[in-house]
């Protein structure tokens, strides 16, 4: 049986302050620096649930709601969703803090995926993640959905083999696309 961690257990928050050096000509933090910050607490967060060396393979979903400004207090909060083999999706969530006006708003998330290797670069197996939340098992319950629809965009899975994503949509066994 393979070993079991809590998503909780891989939680990580990261706090960075949006100096000139991140921002761009109209004083907003680059999209490029938001991506830097968001692989490092993400891969904090699975290097904590695998206790491995891990590398990056996907980034997907990277959402900007809302514009950091040059003085802003960046917050960002990573867990585990879920683990397969020697994968696991990470979740990362992040808050732009205004701290004089007192203003935080939710300004970004994604889905990054990493897996764990062994000291030759290698995959290796991770523990199971167990959710335990109401949120952590609703992130659990979508990963193989958002897993599967990774693989077909990248063309390591046939469409007709994503069980998951042919639910969601009722796409029967052997069904072809619409005439």
């Amino acid at each position: 049986m393979r070993k079991q961690k809590k998503v909780q257990d891989s939680y990580v928050i990261m706090t960075e302050l949006v100096l000139p050096n991140d921002t761009n000509t109209l004083h907003n933090l680059m999209g490029g620096r938001m991506m830097h910050w968001m692989d490092i607490v993400s891969a904090i967060a699975a290097q904590k649930h695998s206790n491995r060396i891990v590398v990056t393979a996907s980034v997907d979903n990277v959402s900007f709601s809302e514009s950091i400004k040059l003085g802003n207090v960046v917050t960002l909060e990573a867990k585990v969703t879920r683990a397969f083999n020697s994968s696991m999706e990470v979740h990362i969530v992040v808050y732009s803090e205004d701290i004089p006006s007192g203003k935080k708003v939710k300004s970004n998330q994604a889905f990054f995926t990493f897996v764990a290797v062994d000291q030759l670069g290698n995959p290796i197996d991770v523990p199971e993640a167990v959710p335990e939340t109401e949120e952590e098992i609703k992130l659990y319950e979508g990963a193989l959905r958002r897993r599967q629809l990774r693989l077909v965009l990248a063309g390591r899975m046939k469409p007709s083999e994503a069980n998951e994503l042919r639910s969601i949509f009722d796409i029967k066994e052997g069904a072809q696309g619409a005439e």
